[in-house]
């Protein structure tokens, strides 16, 4: 018989009994919830304040379009708001480049200017729910910042994120063109503008979901999650900014995938790994520093576009692992994510899956119920050593900027997803429906015709973009991207002027273009536009 192994490769026994537990030591391994090193969850009454925040990734079309659906989520009991961006905008393209037009609107929201965001968030209350995005951070930032301002909502008490990904946004993500010291010093600008201006706002999520799509196992997504973490704690501890000030609202966004137990000790051993990174390695003082505040995305790549009805066992049983790891937002990839954006009933079925496992099962009454298990705490150990020592190869290689230039971390995430291809081919990996119990095609109906209706790309952007560069103050616009090209130039913080392009009417593509100019970069990389000034 085959010897029988997690994703991540570590052995599995038949049982497990206290001797897999030898040497346990409960205070420094695991300690009660709320407490050192956090391994149990960051709160003793983890979900007694009304559960972790139930919601759903959304956007699609134009602004207008996603505040419609936005609006229809937080009544049907969604909690807080998660917003993607088409690839388009993900890129720093603005609706009218030529690369843009197939894909306006398809994949997520297409938003290029203070407009867009007023459009977005209308009507949405900012001062009580908290506003997530998957969207170039700077301009999440700028335009939330903005909208806010605009509504007489203080910005201290703005409450939600933005993802930071300068290390693999280029290799497996959506490609800005920017080199990487400019992404890097993107990341840095916006932190420490929005540790000042906007306090409760968690400026930096470490997304490790987008990159370990591409394969990854449960080990090789965190270690590559903590090393990000680790070097751009490091680049704003150069910057003089004392850790207590930004390391509390630092975030981790953890896929799940299928493997239940090992994403469960994966996301244990990530908050204790972190709490004493931060508190051992890096000096921090505050116990908020030390608390991994860790949200989570189903996996998308455990979906399948055979029998999409399936797609939503999946989807409830990742949720059950991840209330049973005390993380503190779900969001369940849509049954038709193989097909399209989420219609409006995945949406529906995503979100009543959370409401119905936090209201009817009551797992979520008990803080970690799984704490003490033998076999999970044995997993728990076992995974924390081996992202150790994935870190600890890494660092090793040389200085993590470096590795991203030499294309290092491109090589893992090419190998990951030609071992996980092989792994379906050849049925190590079982996907029922596809590679195992599957059915003709015509039999294959059940929500078919929902998941099958695509998205038109939104080309009336195009147009519409066009005539809003027309009506602004031409000489207004020369003089804020001069002003963002300059500031970028020296070594200012970007955010005041990338806000002040943002509010005079400039577009991201503009603004983007700057900044890249200022690099030695061409203002449009791919070679169609002239820059404006």
């Amino acid at each position: 018989m085959s010897e029988k192994k997690t994703r991540s490769e570590i052995p599995l026994k038949q049982f497990y009994t206290q001797i897999d537990n030898q040497g346990f030591d409960y205070q420094e391994s695991l300690a009660d919830p709320g407490s050192f090193p956090y391994a149990r969850g960051i709160r003793s009454d983890l979900y007694g304040r009304g559960g972790w925040i139930q919601r759903e990734l959304s956007g699609e079309g134009d602004a207008t379009r996603s505040n419609e659906q936005l609006k229809y989520l937080i009544q049907k009991g969604q909690m807080g708001i998660d917003v993607i961006g088409d690839s388009p905008t993900m890129a720093s393209l603005d609706p009218d480049h030529p690369l843009a037009a197939s894909a306006i609107g398809t994949q997520g929201v297409s938003l290029c200017c203070l407009d867009d965001y007023r459009k977005l968030l209308r009507d949405i209350p900012l001062d009580s729910i908290t506003v997530s995005s998957s969207l170039p951070p700077v301009f999440a930032l700028s335009g939330i910042y903005l909208v806010a301002k605009e509504n007489n909502i203080p910005t201290d008490r703005l409450r939600g994120s933005v993802l930071q990904p300068p290390f693999y946004a280029e290799d497996c993500g959506y490609a800005m063109m920017m080199p990487f010291n400019l992404r890097m010093r993107l990341s840095l600008d916006s932190m420490e503008f929005a540790a000042d201006e906007m306090p409760r706002f968690h400026s930096f999520v470490e997304d490790t979901y987008f990159f370990s799509e591409t394969g990854l196992n449960a080990v090789e997504e965190m270690a590559l999650g903590l090393i990000e973490i680790r070097h751009i704690v490091r680049e704003m501890l150069k910057r003089g900014v004392d850790i207590d000030r930004f390391a509390p609202r630092i975030a981790i966004l953890v896929n799940c995938g299928m493997d239940f137990f090992e994403e469960i000790a994966k996301i244990r051993a990530t908050r204790r790994l972190f709490a004493r990174m931060m508190r051992d390695e890096f000096g921090a003082q505050d116990p908020r520093s030390w608390a991994a505040v860790i949200t989570c995305h189903t996996s998308g790549l455990s979906l399948t576009s055979q029998q999409p009805f399936n797609n939503i066992i999946r989807g409830a049983i990742q949720a059950l692992a991840l209330v049973f790891a005390g993380v503190q937002a779900i969001e369940i990839s849509a049954f038709d994510e193989a097909y399209r954006t989420p219609s409006p009933e995945s949406h529906l079925v995503g979100l009543r899956t959370q409401q119905i496992v936090h209201l009817e099962t009551n797992i979520a009454s008990v803080t970690d119920p799984l704490g003490g298990s033998y076999y999970l705490e044995s997993l728990t150990d076992d995974i924390e050593k081996k992202i150790l020592d994935m870190i600890t190869e890494i660092e090793g290689s040389g200085d993590p900027a470096d590795l991203v230039d030499r294309g290092y971390f491109k090589k893992i995430f090419q190998n990951a997803m030609e071992r996980y291809s092989k792994q379906i081919d050849s049925g190590e990996v079982n996907k029922v429906g596809m590679n195992i119990h599957g059915i003709p095609d015509e039999e294959d109906t059940l929500l078919k015709d929902i998941a099958s209706e695509k998205i038109v790309p939104y080309r009336n952007r195009i147009e519409e973009i066009r005539e809003y560069r027309k009506k602004r103050d031409a000489g207004l616009i020369k003089d804020v991207l001069q002003k963002v090209l300059r500031t970028a130039q020296s070594t200012e913080n970007l955010m005041p002027s990338v806000i002040e392009a943002m509010k005079a009417g400039a577009t991201m593509g503009e603004i983007a273009g700057m900044m890249r100019m200022a690099y030695d970069t061409p203002y449009d990389p791919r070679g169609f536009l002239e820059a404006p000034i």
